[in-house]
């Protein structure tokens, strides 16, 4: 199975990490692109920052991808980066390529993606306002 995993300060490129999955025996490569928006219940975001301990958290997406692998064992691809530093609106702070033989695992492996790493990386989120910012870690799934 091919695999990448990544903490980054550049922009994060979709195309790039889907050739990174492509693969002959897949008939589907599912994608997720987490962007930044422009506002966060009701206050209008400038742009976000994120921080990470690099080591622990590329080690934290090597471990999804692990369990994505280990719960579906059809698929051909897995490669996932996070941004750090300032993220703009409208930019991506993370993306999901998930490639396998049919397009069911290579969704449902995706979706589950995203949400594990939701529920387990180690980063911190800073909301810029017009009026103030505030720290955020990783919220419950859905938020």
């Amino acid at each position: 199975m091919r695999t990448f995993f990544e903490i980054t300060p550049y922009p994060l490129d979709l195309s790039a990490l889907v050739q990174r999955v492509a693969d002959p025996a897949a008939g589907a490569v599912a994608t997720f692109t987490g962007t930044t928006r422009n506002s966060f219940r009701g206050k209008a975001v400038l742009h976000l920052e994120y921080e990470v301990y690099g080591p622990l958290a590329e080690q934290v997406l090597r471990d999804i991808g692990t369990e994505l692998a280990a719960q579906w064992p059809s698929l051909t691809g897995v490669a996932i980066a996070h941004r750090v530093g300032r993220v703009e609106v409208g930019e991506p702070s993370v993306v999901v390529a998930v490639s396998a033989p049919h397009r069911r695992e290579a969704l449902a492996a995706c979706a589950d993606g995203i949400e594990r790493l939701k529920r387990s990386l180690p980063v911190w989120k800073k909301e810029v306002f017009e009026d103030g910012e505030v720290w955020r870690e990783n919220e419950s799934p859905g938020r």
